[in-house]
């Protein structure tokens, strides 16, 4: 299946250079591109987007603002936020945001190609050298009462599906929690759906910090 991707960043080389990359996959096709945020929401409304490449800092409606809102779409897309810096204290809002996961605009043009392919599938893209950077800037800049919170949440999940978001949180991809906890990758996924459901998650990093909070990692 070819992934549809919505090139959204104020700067036209980078939308330029993007576009060169993406057009020698044959998995992927970009559709269409965005100077601002708004102009990202009005093209993925139109439809015929999977994936969105959201640059954080933009001008009318920033990458933060624009994810927010796609994710209240009926069906929203994927986003990958782009950003300069992987300590960019934008990157932490985006995903608690629903972002899917962030690329730094001097990734390797094999890796955004993975990116996308990885995201689109509901795999994580976050090292977890990096998800666990950005639970503790999460969690460190919140009260206390919303450990109880995750707990309580936490609470509502299966023995198994705690197995599968403690592996989630660990940055594990679905072969290898399919691997480990000796199941196969559709149950894997089965489980993952569930997860969201029960913790309200929009994303493997909000699956992380809940489990975190809940000090299940």
């Amino acid at each position: 299946m070819t992934v549809k991707v919505l090139l959204a960043d104020d700067d036209a080389l980078v939308r330029a250079g993007l576009a060169l990359i993406l057009g020698g996959s044959p998995t992927i096709e970009v559709v269409g591109e965005a100077q601002n945020g708004l102009e990202a929401i009005a093209r993925v409304r139109a439809g015929g987007v999977d994936v969105v490449l959201m640059d954080i800092r933009m001008p009318s409606m920033d990458g933060i603002a624009a994810t927010t809102a796609l994710m209240t779409l009926p069906a929203p897309p994927k986003v990958i936020v782009l950003t300069t810096f992987d300590a960019d204290e934008y990157v932490v809002r985006a995903l608690a945001a629903g972002a899917n996961g962030f690329l730094l605009k001097d990734t390797p043009p094999g890796d955004i190609v993975d990116a996308i392919s990885r995201v689109f599938a509901g795999e994580p893209m976050l090292s977890p050298t990096i998800t666990a950077q950005l639970i503790r800037q999460v969690t460190d800049a919140v009260p206390d009462v919303r450990a109880g919170q995750a707990l309580t949440r936490v609470e509502a999940l299966t023995d198994r599906e705690k197995e599968v978001a403690i592996a989630i949180g660990r940055g594990s991809s679905n072969a290898e929690i399919a691997t480990s906890l000796h199941m196969s990758v559709a149950t894997v996924k089965a489980h993952i759906s569930h997860i969201f459901t029960k913790l309200d998650a929009t994303n493997r990093v909000q699956v992380a910090i809940a489990m975190h909070e809940a000090e299940l990692l």
